[in-house]
Order: C-alpha cells, then structure tokens, then sequence
C-alpha cells in the first residue's frame, strides 16, 4: 500500500524532450594519443605549482 503522503507530493508533470541526443550520453569517436598530443599539447596537472616548485624542477629536472 502507497503512503498518503507519497500521493499527495506529486513530480511536476513537465518534461522537455529534444530530436537529438545529450552530447554527454553520446560515446566520443576514438582519437589516436598522438594525435590528441599534436592538438592540444601535454597533459597539465590539476593544480599549479608554485614558483619554488617550478624554479627547482627547472634547475634538477623531473626524474
């Protein structure tokens, strides 16, 4: 048996419907690794680094 409560707060029967599909549920084409590299360059770290960080990465190099 249903609730009372659940009858009583009903959804909003609006719905939006469009011809063409949301471009998040659409799968990506395959891209080579190389090729994404030529375009868009090496991939950046989440968060910036500072300048000491920088400064000494310059000087000893990334292992």
């Amino acid at each position: 048996m249903i609730a009372p409560f659940v009858m009583e707060r009903a959804m909003s029967s609006y719905s939006f419907r469009s011809s063409t599909p949301d471009r998040w549920a659409s799968p990506r084409p395959y891209s080579d690794p190389s090729l994404r590299m030529r375009q868009f360059g090496r991939i950046q770290p989440m968060e910036q680094q500072n300048r000491w960080d920088r400064l000494v990465e310059r000087l000893i190099g990334r292992a």
